[in-house]
């Protein structure tokens, strides 16, 4: 079954009966609306993962060419080599062992595997701690700031939520007024400095503040970085050192923002930055309308950080809790 907002959270908050009754009516719908845009827009590396599936292990026989022609499919999805090779090397060993029997099996059991890998990790936020503060990170153009305004969007409404931002983002003044009027749409806070600031007097200033208001949870937008970029990468990790002294624990939770069509390099960059800071999750955004869908496995299978949110469009129900099985059965094609 497809994880809702609910499944997604670890909280103590009680929504009162009568929304959580509305909530699970309406969530289905949003479930089944939401897997039709899911499919549509993995659409491109489904159309050349399923055909090559469909050519490999439901028409053809099987025979090294199989796993051969199945390994370049999974690859230039953007699996990954390693994540790959692990897949298509115990397929080919069950399927030698009489374990699985038929095409259809084989492809069934590649959906299972491919969901196995997708869940790694404790894929759920903790929003627990009091506040709870969440610390935004990522490459510039990824979508991160808009990723912050809709996540305080859901926890807002879907968990009736008190939430604090902080605009730590001091480089790009564009990013400040961005948030504020992600802030303003939410309906929660905002916490500012001047342009140019010290990243990390924001941060302290915007945890103190959500201590001071009672908040539930504090989100810090940071500056995009180049993974590239020690300097920068090196102030994250003091960012992170100035939160840990205004809240012990905090951050209780690093979210790392991939854009989904850089494929390969989105890898890297989760490796880079989960080394510069301990990342918690992945934000993957920008699934629609890209070739490169398997990315998702890659980062999970190659670095054991799990996926929490996908994005697949501009509007606000399209940022939802990554779901592995729904995502493995739009990615090989099951329409159910």
């Amino acid at each position: 079954m497809a994880r809702d907002w609910i499944d997604l959270f670890i909280t103590d908050v009680q929504r009162p009966a009568a929304a959580t009754a509305a909530a699970a009516q309406d969530e289905p719908a949003r479930r089944r609306g939401f897997f039709k845009k899911l499919r549509q827009n993995l659409s491109k590396t489904r159309e050349a993962l399923g055909a090559e599936i469909q050519a490999t292990l439901l028409e053809g026989d099987v025979d090294e060419e199989t796993w051969e022609r199945l390994e370049e499919a999974l690859i230039m999805a953007d699996v990954g080599a390693t994540t790959t090779a692990r897949v298509v090397g115990e397929l080919e060993a069950q399927a030698a062992g009489g374990e699985i029997v038929g095409g259809e099996a084989l492809s069934a059991r590649l959906s299972e595997m491919l969901a196995t890998i997708a869940r790694t990790g404790d894929d759920r936020i903790d929003v627990r701690p009091s506040p709870t503060v969440i610390m935004a990170v990522g490459v510039n153009g990824t979508g991160k700031t808009t990723t912050i305004g809709k996540l305080a969007w859901h926890l807002q409404r879907e968990l009736g939520l008190h939430v604090v931002l902080g605009a730590a983002d001091t480089f790009r003044a564009a990013a400040v007024e961005q948030l504020a009027g992600w802030a303003q749409r939410a309906g929660c806070e905002i916490v500012r400095g001047p342009e140019g600031s010290d990243p990390g007097s924001v941060a302290f200033e915007a945890v103190k503040e959500g201590l001071q208001r009672g908040a539930d949870v504090v989100i810090i937008d940071t500056a995009g970085r180049l993974h590239t970029q020690d300097d920068l990468m090196a102030e994250l990790s003091k960012v992170r050192r100035v939160i840990a002294k205004q809240l012990d624990g905090a951050p209780h939770e690093t979210l790392l923002t991939v854009d989904a069509t850089t494929g390969q390099n989105g890898l890297r960059q989760a490796k880079l930055f989960s080394e510069a800071v301990p990342v918690d999750g992945i934000v993957l955004t920008k699934l629609d309308g890209t070739a490169k869908g398997g990315i998702a496995l890659a980062i999970a299978g190659e670095l054991g950080i799990p996926v929490k949110l996908i994005g697949v469009g501009e509007a606000v129900e399209d940022l939802r809790p990554f779901d592995a099985d729904d995502y493995a059965r739009a990615l090989l094609g099951d329409a159910s």
